[in-house]
Order: structure tokens, then sequence, then C-alpha cells
């Protein structure tokens, strides 16, 4: 247990920074940066082995555990009193925008892990959904091959920077395009919550709208958001077979057996779990504003120490056809999302 605290202490640390910058200045993303300094850190030659456990602890545990945390900002009552236009729309922007990034990853030749991981960024919750779905290919991948884990975690950092940058530009895009097609605010604000990637950002962009915007905005987004529980889950079935189609003879087939990915991950329990508690009404508001807090900097610390996984001469090989696909996938997105908000206006 001892061999985990360096890691895990620096990582918190940074994760608590970060969020503390992020507060003072808002266009400044605590999952971003973070991710920065891990990878600077990584590539400087300074990192120290005894960091190591506390590293690959937080970056799955902890990062987890932030998931978990997640679900206590989501009332299933606010996103049942939608009504089922919204709901459908807000199943549509999620099905369609996952399913044409695979088609388009596809046609692009990109690796399917960062395929996945984009279109599950981009479709549902942003930097939440890439950590939660690279949690369930980390389990998926029993090989520990370093090699193999080093690439993963720089796709990782890739589709957690793409939707950072993305994100971002549509704070300022997405209000203009309300304006210029005159959409109402309770519209736009709908709109915000069905195509804006990370919760921030739509707060961020619904503000700009203004309030009646801001708050469909937001109920919207956290309905976003409780899809990551059975996109993981699906996600996790098909870890499962396609593991069981690989399998060839019987020690095959009993490897397969000691490393099969959990058909409901214990942290997508522990997300719906948090969710049915606050959907009670019965946590007080004060200890739902500290387990935000504290979701903020358990997810930043893992955004860092993923970070650390990031090496340089991998990034390089990324090249530009992810940033193709975030484009095309942006604009898919941005595209259900409006005819969903004008179907529900």
């Amino acid at each position: 247990m001892t061999d985990l605290l360096p890691g895990l202490l620096l990582s918190l640390v940074i994760g608590v920074v970060t969020v503390a910058l992020g507060r003072v200045v808002p266009e400044a993303s605590p999952a971003l940066v973070a991710i920065l300094l891990g990878a600077v850190l990584a590539n400087s030659g300074r990192m120290h082995p005894t960091l190591n456990p506390g590293l690959q602890f937080t970056a799955r545990t902890v990062l987890r555990a932030g998931i978990v945390l997640l679900g206590l900002q989501l009332a299933l009552g606010d996103v049942l009193a939608l009504g089922p236009v919204v709901i459908a729309a807000i199943v549509a922007v999620v099905g369609i925008g996952i399913g044409s990034g695979l088609l388009l990853g596809r046609m692009l030749r990109l690796p399917s892990d960062l395929t996945v991981l984009i279109a599950c960024g981009f479709s549902i919750c942003g930097a939440a959904a890439v950590a939660g779905v690279s949690g369930v290919l980390s389990s998926a991948d029993r090989t520990q091959d370093p090699e193999r884990t080093a690439q993963r975690e720089t796709r990782t950092a890739t589709a957690v920077a793409l939707v950072v940058v993305f994100g971002t530009l549509m704070i300022p895009l997405l209000p203009l395009l309300a304006r210029l097609l005159e959409l109402p605010a309770p519209t736009a604000g709908i709109w915000t919550g069905l195509s804006v990637l990370e919760v921030a950002q739509v707060v961020a962009a619904g503000s700009l709208i203004g309030d009646p915007a801001l708050s469909a905005a937001v109920v919207v987004k956290l309905g976003r958001v409780l899809m990551l529980a059975p996109v993981v889950a699906l996600l996790s079935i098909a870890l499962r077979r396609t593991a069981a189609h690989a399998g060839q003879g019987a020690d095959a087939q009993a490897r397969g057996r000691g490393a099969r990915v959990p058909l409901v991950p214990g942290f997508v329990a522990g997300f719906l779990v948090a969710v049915a508690i606050r959907s009670t009404g019965l946590v007080p508001a004060t200890v739902l504003d500290v387990a935000q807090l504290v979701q903020a900097v358990l997810l930043a610390a893992a955004m860092f120490a993923l970070g650390t996984g990031v090496r340089v001469a991998l990034l390089r090989t990324v090249g530009a056809r992810p940033v193709v696909l975030a484009s095309l996938l942006l604009i898919v997105v941005t595209a259900v999302g409006l005819a969903g908000s004008m179907l529900a206006g």
C-alpha cells in the first residue's frame, strides 16, 4: 500500500491545483492541463520509478471513483421530466454519433480503440466518457504489454485533448449559430445540451444564451451523461464476445475465463447507484457540492496519471486523421442535436 503513496499523492495534488486553476481561469480545462502536465513529466526523463505504482492506481481506480461520483449530479426525475421527444433526441445523438464515429473511423483507417474513444467522447459526455471507455478497454487487455499500455494511454490522451479543444470552440460558436437561426432560448438550450461535449462547456455556452437556455441545457446534458452506463455495458458485452470468438483450444478458453470483461463494470454499477441515491432527493445540497468538487479533483488526478503514459514518439504517429474524425463527428452530433431540439421546441 505504501508504494502507492508517491504517485497517488502527486496525482491528487495536481488534481487540486488544476481544478483550482480552472475556477480562476475558466478557459484552463483541468482535464487538458492535467494531461499536459503528466505528459511533460513523462517526457522530461525525470519521472522517478517509485511514482509508477501510484500513477497506475490513479489511472484506474481513482478514475473509476470519479465516474461513480459523477452519478450524484444526476436526478433521474429531472431527466424523465424532459419528455419523450427530448429523451428520444438524447438517444439519437448518442446512437447516431457513436455509429457515425465508428463508420468514419473505419473509413479513415484509424485504430479501433482510438475511434471508439473519440466517438464516445463526442457523443456522450466528453472526457469522462473517454476515461470510462478507456477503463473498459484496459480491463479487456490482459497482456500487460508496456508498449500496448503506452499506446492506449497516448490514444486516450489524444481523445481527451480533442474533446477539450473542439468543445471549447463550441462555447462561443453554438450561441452564435442559435442567434443566427433565431431559435427561442429554450430550444437553443436543448440544442446546447444535445451538442456540446463537456458539462462545464454546456454551462458556459448556455450562460451566453441566457438563464432559460442554461437550465434546459444542463438537464439535457445530464441526460446524455446518463447514457454512459448503457454504452459502457454494451461495449463490455461486445468485448466479451470478441474475446470468446478469439479463443482457440481449451487452453485459450481457460485463459479467457480468467480474463473476461465484466458484463457490467463495477464503476458503472456504482455510477447507477449514485444516480439512484441522488434521485431520492434526500442528499443535502452541501453534500452534493462537496461530491462535485471531489469528483472534479479525482478525474483531473486521473487525467494527470494518464498523461504520464503519453510518449511524444507515439503521439507523432497519431497524425491528422483523428482531427478529421473529430471535425466530422462534431458536425454530425451538432446537426442531430439541432434536429432534435427543433422537434422538441
